[in-house]
């Protein structure tokens, strides 16, 4: 598997995109403002979105995707999803009024879109790629997703704030390699991280001690102007790991 970074931040300024990774050329992992940053071809040749969860920074995207795309494809684009956040997206953004109904268009019976629901725990395998949905806990339903080539495992937190299924459920992947985890706010922020259910740094360190083997991590969906500010906190919570800031363009093989 190869897993790029399109996009990681937890808010759009120059140069920084929301949250949207690239597998192989064929699958997304979630579809914030990074999906942007692909060339006409490489859409194009998407056939599968895995949605963390429904807020628009990981995936207001797939409307321009569509839109761009479309019709020089011959069968539809597939958003696996939590039943919830499939129903959400119905209603809320391929409804006609804020978008039009792409899993209608052209027609009912030869889509653009298609849903597939997916449920916590579920794998679903694709030419030998093994991605399983992974408890998490936000504001709104969220899974994360772990991607398994056969090799090694990369795992992906999604929005999220302390969650023990989580931490549970990589424990149990003996070939984990890699954990992409976020962290929005500092610690100053404590309140607004748990109002909203994201991580900051004292309580990210306190959640890491409870994996059992030891792992690459990479810190994803930090604020923008806090970037460094957050990292160093973590840097100076965190002990036996040394956590990485994600960056645009990162390229992962396993």
């Amino acid at each position: 598997m190869r897993l790029r970074i399109l996009g990681c931040s937890g808010g759009i300024v120059a140069g920084q995109h929301t949250t949207s990774m690239l597998l192989d050329d064929d699958i997304l992992i979630d579809a914030g403002t990074g999906v942007g940053t692909l060339t006409l071809e490489q859409m194009t040749a998407i056939d599968h979105v895995f949605l963390s969860h429904s807020h628009l920074d990981h995936s207001g995207f797939i409307p321009f995707l569509l839109d761009s795309v479309a019709a020089r494809r011959t069968h539809p684009l597939t958003v696996f999803a939590l039943p919830e956040t499939i129903q959400i997206l119905k209603d809320h953004m391929f409804n006609w009024k804020l978008w039009p109904d792409f899993s209608q268009i052209p027609s009912p019976a030869s889509p653009w879109l298609r849903y597939q629901p997916i449920l916590l725990g579920e794998t679903v395998e694709l030419n030998g790629r093994k991605i399983t949905a992974l408890p998490a806990r936000h504001v709104v339903p969220t899974i994360g997703y772990l991607l398994d080539s056969g090799s090694a495992s990369l795992a992906f937190s999604a929005d999220t704030i302390d969650c023990a299924e989580f931490w549970d459920a990589l424990n149990r992947v003996e070939n984990l390699k890699t954990l992409i985890i976020e962290t929005s706010f500092t610690n100053a922020e404590n309140g607004i991280a748990y109002a909203s259910k994201h991580y900051y740094p004292s309580l990210l360190a306190e959640q890491l001690q409870k994996l059992s083997k030891p792992v690459e991590v990479y810190i994803t969906h930090l604020e923008p102007g806090e970037q460094d500010a957050i990292m160093s906190e973590i840097h100076a919570c965190v002990t036996g790991l040394h956590p990485i800031r994600l960056n645009h363009g990162h390229i992962f093989e396993f």
